[in-house]
């Protein structure tokens, strides 16, 4: 069996676009904090907002991540929209999966790499079903949002 290699990894482009799918349909973080520093001028549906210097900015990726005028058709999974041509996520601050901007989450391309490594592992030597009838609601209440109870799955080793 061939070594899982750091370039196998960086040619896995659909594994990687479903898990940023995934991340941007249930972002791990239900709101993200900010506090202005100067003023800050936001331009949306045509219209100049200012955010005043010292303000306190909520954003919720969970909501940002599903609006149909950034993302078509927000509700479905559909790890084609980060393709090239797509890239639907290129749009400024439209895929918050780690954060954005000089804030986001220094970790992401570990956990990507790290993921990636143990997903493709499991998916050549086994075989994965989801057993559960449908898959789990997200436990928005959560710290770290994921899902209500169980999703539960069976693994059957591939044969050789």
């Amino acid at each position: 069996k061939d070594d899982v290699t750091y370039d196998h990894l960086s040619n896995m482009e659909l594994l990687h676009n479903c898990m940023r799918e995934a991340l941007r349909l249930c972002p791990p973080l239900i709101l993200l904090i900010r506090l202005a520093m100067v003023d800050v001028p936001v331009k949306t549906a045509g219209k100049t907002c200012i955010i005043p210097k010292g303000d306190m900015v909520g954003i919720a990726p969970s909501v940002g991540m599903r609006l149909g005028d950034v993302f078509k058709d927000p509700d479905r999974f559909d790890p084609d929209r980060f393709s090239e041509g797509r890239e639907e996520h290129k749009i400024p601050y439209a895929y918050m999966g780690f954060g954005g901007g000089m804030h986001s989450c220094m970790g992401q391309n570990f956990a990507f790499v790290q993921v990636k490594t143990i997903l493709s592992i499991l998916f050549r030597e086994f075989e994965i079903e989801r057993i559960a009838p449908k898959m789990p609601e997200i436990d928005y209440a959560a710290m770290v949002v994921g899902p209500k109870g169980n999703c539960r799955v069976r693994y059957k080793k591939r044969k050789s």
